[in-house]
């Protein structure tokens, strides 16, 4: 484990937050031609496949989300760095808990070194039983001092069909691309429609068949989209609403 040093520490927070920030806007940049590629293929036809990217389409948001989150608990690190250093034992201070609990836990499943070496400084910082006390397993799921929050976003789930459907008129509307989402009668003509179709090349979303930019669709008459009524968990309600929330400012 890297030895702790606090100039080090609070340069690698810094690179941490940086590298948070640039994830962030790389995976917005992809989501929005993924958004553009789903509407062309509802424009096609091809609903079963459009639905399979609105499924990866989804974990990508979940992902972001995490990705903030962890942006927001190092930042907590950053402004209360005098608490971090002052700390001694193997227990962080209340106020900083969260944080280092969350950026020890989740740092693993981000693809950012700058904050694989930032957790591997806190553990040292704090110990091995500390460190051995936030790894996940079959007797311990859900670590005490992990933040509901973290543990929420990393796990692996299939995003059920109502949501599915949500996102998937959403994105049509958005686009003003006609969309009536499917009765479980019409699946199966639909998937063989996405396989006759398969052949087709899906790069050319810049013909004059493809979708319109949202700005693009404002200025037509765009078909009215069928409300979608999403059955959620209490538990999730704020999270979905804050998702779909993002999707509408994205027109």
């Amino acid at each position: 484990m890297v030895p702790w040093n606090a100039a080090r520490t609070k340069v690698q927070i810094k690179l941490s937050i940086q590298r948070l920030r640039t994830l962030q806007e790389k995976k917005h940049a992809l989501a929005k031609k993924s958004r553009r590629d789903i509407a062309d293929l509802v424009q096609k036809g091809r609903i079963e496949t459009a639905k399979l990217r609105v499924e990866g389409l989804i974990q990508d948001d979940i992902y972001v989300e995490l990705l903030e989150l962890l942006e927001l608990y190092a930042e907590t690190l950053q402004a209360r760095f005098g608490l971090l250093d002052a700390s001694v034992g193997e227990s962080p201070e209340p106020s900083i808990s969260d944080a280092v609990c969350a950026i020890v836990y989740a740092a693993p499943r981000t693809e950012l070194k700058e904050l694989h070496m930032l957790r591997e400084i806190l553990m040292h910082k704090f110990g091995r039983n500390f460190s051995l006390s936030l790894l996940q397993s079959e007797n311990n799921p859900n670590p005490p001092g992990v933040p509901p929050r973290i543990v929420s976003k990393l796990k692996v789930f299939t995003p059920g069909a109502e949501l599915v459907d949500a996102y998937l008129s959403e994105i049509a509307n958005s686009y003003g691309v006609s969309y009536l989402p499917l009765l479980p009668n019409d699946s199966a003509e639909a998937t063989a429609a996405d396989a006759d179709d398969g052949g087709e090349d899906d790069e050319n979303n810049d013909d004059e068949g493809g979708a319109k930019e949202p700005s693009e669709a404002k200025a037509k008459e765009a078909p009215a989209a069928i409300a979608i009524r999403v059955v959620k968990k209490p538990t999730e309600d704020d999270e979905l609403a804050a998702r779909f929330e993002r999707l509408k400012n994205l027109r």
